[in-house]
């Protein structure tokens, strides 16, 4: 069990200029950080990977396709600038030594048909999930899709949805993730979610409902930890929270007032997840 801290809770780029958050974290207790992959090279991910190597904290990261690199696109150019774009993100990953990469690639966020999701969508992502992941495999890294609420996403919501992609693409080195968040929007029971992805799951997000300090809002956090104890999950479990402090990110996410101090969130929320998974 490993415990995290998205760092876009401070930046959408991590740099040198934060090392000093990421110090902070190992010595509040965080096992790792994770990592938005939007821009930068491989000069820089190195650079990362070298400091956050060196006081042994662990890396995930999540990745994102802009609406010119959606892979459930009837285009097929769109969906192999896609593909491209897994790519560069898995080779960037790897220079940070990121061990799991998630976020909602399987399409584009916040793209809408204004229509429901269509088999041929979905086989078109699977298609170009499938070729990442055997791309993924050669870096050692796993890919996590993540199901996302139906106000950012309309392919895949649900964990019984994800499942079913999951089992369709069928590599090894892709599975899925949970994200409290979006499962107190969508799910009808986080425990039992967990329960329907539990033979995938491979990332865990604790996010409360308003993204501010997990343990303070509406989700049930005692099912949540009793259901990932009973399904034994041993991978990691970070913390998603969200602020204003970056303005054109906060706005591409619908962030429009900060939730909770960003000292609280990582404390508290560190304290909240130590107790719930027993953890001393």
């Amino acid at each position: 069990m490993k415990i995290g801290m998205n760092m876009l809770l401070w930046t959408n780029h991590v740099t040198e200029q934060h090392f000093d958050i990421v110090d902070t974290l190992k010595k509040t207790g965080y096992d790792g950080i994770e990592l938005f992959l939007g821009e930068g090279d491989l000069k820089h991910y190195t650079k990362l990977g070298k400091h956050f190597s060196s006081i042994n904290m662990g890396v995930t990261a999540v990745g994102a396709l802009s609406p010119e690199q959606n892979i459930a696109s009837p285009d097929k150019k769109t969906r192999e600038a896609g593909l491209e774009r897994l790519k560069w993100t898995i080779d960037m990953a790897e220079a940070a030594n990121v061990e799991v990469i998630c976020g909602p690639f399987h399409s584009t966020f916040a793209l809408f048909t204004r229509q429901p999701p269509t088999l041929q969508e979905k086989q078109w992502s699977n298609e170009m999930l499938y070729k990442a992941a055997e791309y993924a495999q050669k870096a050692n890294i796993v890919l996590t899709p993540e199901a996302v609420n139906r106000f950012e996403c309309y392919l895949y919501n649900t964990m019984a949805d994800l499942g079913s992609m999951v089992q369709e693409v069928n590599h090894p080195n892709l599975g899925a993730m949970f994200d409290t968040h979006h499962a107190n929007i969508e799910e009808k029971s986080q425990g039992q979610a967990i329960r329907t992805i539990a033979p995938h799951l491979k990332h865990v997000h604790i996010s409360e409902n308003d993204r501010g300090t997990p343990g303070s809002g509406q989700v049930h956090w005692d099912e949540v930890f009793a259901a990932l104890k009973e399904i034994k999950y041993d991978g990691w479990l970070t913390i998603e929270a969200f602020s204003t402090i970056i303005p054109e990110f906060a706005n591409a996410i619908n962030v429009w007032r900060d939730y909770s101090p960003s000292e609280e969130i990582y404390t508290k929320g560190l304290k909240l997840i130590q107790e719930g998974m027993g953890i001393k």
